[in-house]
């Protein structure tokens, strides 16, 4: 069982440790950079997502802002 289990914290922590970051090589930064990328590129998914927002967390605006709405940031 405990072989098992280091089997399997070995595995876990390969897999989270190889992802999440990535090197952009300079070619690819206009891709990134196109206004298409951006969250805020399409006014009226935006507009959905806000009415999504407020309609379940029951607060309105501060999208910059980290925290769920319970007072814990």
């Amino acid at each position: 069982m405990k072989t098992r289990w280091i089997i399997l914290v070995g595995f876990s922590l390969g897999l989270f440790g190889g992802v999440g970051c990535a090197n952009v090589k300079p070619w690819q930064r206009g891709t990134l950079a196109d206004p298409v990328m951006r969250p805020d590129s399409n006014p009226l998914a935006l507009s959905m997502d806000e009415h999504i927002y407020f309609s379940r967390e029951a607060g309105a605006g501060g999208r910059g802002v980290g925290g769920g709405g319970c007072g814990c940031n």
